[in-house]
């Protein structure tokens, strides 16, 4: 059996995740050892800069944590609409080069905001959202619309207000 577009790309999305998380994480380590380091040399200016070097490393990690676990539960969320067949199609027209046409992506976007509206509690309808968002160009509305999504999938708290 051989494996799909689809799958090759999920898994080399992942190869790729996983890679620079590994990097990311071996730059921490050198980060949080060169602080340690000055943290040592009892100096004020060396404790207060390896205080601080300290500290970037550890906001670091519960950023790529918190990226992670958002990732995991929007694949979670995917799987659960694939199994019903409620998985967003992306079926809007494009450009030569692939671009989505910016005004068949707005057009589409309405009837997501409305489902939101209709149910702000239905996780689904937010993460039709998100994607509406994306491929309309605004990735910061997209990703706030997916977070809600995904609090609302893992049962933490209640809807946002749309973004």
């Amino acid at each position: 059996m051989t494996d799909g577009p689809a799958a090759r790309r999920r898994r080399t999305g992942l190869l790729a995740a996983v890679g620079l998380t590994a990097l990311l994480a071996i730059y921490v380590w050198l980060v949080a050892l060169r602080a340690v380091q000055l943290i040592g040399t009892g100096q004020t200016v060396g404790v207060v800069l390896g205080v601080a070097l300290l500290v970037a490393p550890l906001l670091v990690l519960a950023l790529i944590t918190r990226e992670w676990l958002l990732a995991i539960d929007v694949q979670r969320m995917a799987d659960e609409l694939a199994a019903t067949g409620d998985l967003p199609v992306d079926d809007l027209p494009r450009s030569p080069s692939g671009r989505i046409d910016r005004a068949a992506a707005r057009a589409a976007f309405a009837p997501h905001r409305e489902q939101v509206e209709a149910d702000p509690g239905d996780w689904r309808g937010w993460y039709r959202l998100a994607f509406a968002y994306d491929a309309a160009g605004d990735r910061s509305r997209a990703r706030s619309a997916l977070r809600t999504a995904s609090r609302l999938h893992r049962g933490k708290g209640a809807a946002a207000d749309l973004p």
